[in-house]
């Protein structure tokens, strides 16, 4: 308890916070992380999720990739969870700046989020690869097969970045902008084991530095505040 007082009273202090989280803060809204899961994926898919969702997989399997992508990339049931809906509170009353999310599944701009930084891109927006034409999720989950577009017949991607792919550029600049310009810097449901995503914490220069995650993270050492649990319900007390 005595740690959640410190960043409540962080929280209150502040008006300069950014919050960057991963798989930890979806999960809670019952989206699973494949990470932990590989099993499961392995009784119906030949692959392990990495390659399946890697660039050179969606160029040369690409209608297994789509049936992996359908079947477990793609959770329209869920429904933000009391992180989402407290870091867009914050942002409301002028505290939090920005969220930095690993997570593509749109749920903190559901939440009402304005700021939402997605390294990792988002399954609710789709592109054609040929003419650039954009669509909804409703395109991928309608499709039988390989998602084709409307206009020029060429295949549908979903704007998610696939291992192999880099990142954004822009969003990574804004990123550490952010990042860097901190005051109080959260991290949140995340192992910090995806690179380069995890590297941008090191940008982060102040001295305010709270890491929320159920288990151990490569950043506790460093933290100044380190709080084990449910970042859902620690974020919910504030």
């Amino acid at each position: 308890m005595e740690n959640i007082e410190v960043l409540k009273k962080w929280v209150e202090e502040s008006e300069n916070i950014v919050f960057f989280g991963g798989a930890g803060v979806s999960t809670e809204s019952g989206i699973p992380d494949f990470r932990s899961v590989d099993g499961l994926y392995n009784q119906r898919y030949d692959y392990p999720p990495e390659t399946i969702l890697s660039h050179s997989f969606y160029k040369q399997r690409t209608e297994e990739f789509f049936r992996f992508y359908k079947d477990k990339m793609i959770c329209t049931q869920a429904k933000p969870n009391k992180a989402h809906l407290k870091l867009a509170e914050l942002e409301r009353r002028g505290k939090l700046k920005a969220v930095i999310t690993q997570n593509i599944d749109g749920l903190h701009q559901e939440a009402g989020s304005k700021t939402v930084l997605e390294l990792h891109g988002s399954t609710l927006r789709n592109y054609c690869t040929k003419c650039g034409k954009g669509y909804g999720i409703d395109k991928i989950l309608g499709a039988k097969g390989v998602p084709i577009c409307d206009l020029c017949k060429g295949v549908v991607k979903p704007d998610v970045v696939l291992y192999e792919e880099g990142l954004d550029q822009e969003i990574l600049q804004k990123s550490v902008h952010f990042i860097r310009e901190a005051d109080v810097l959260i991290i949140g449901g995340t192992s910090l084991a995806v690179y380069p995503a995890a590297g941008l914490i090191n940008d982060y220069v102040g001295h305010k530095l709270v890491v929320i995650n159920k288990s151990a993270t490569p950043m506790d050492k460093r933290a100044d505040l380190l709080i084990q649990g449910s970042i859902g319900e620690i974020l919910g007390k504030l």
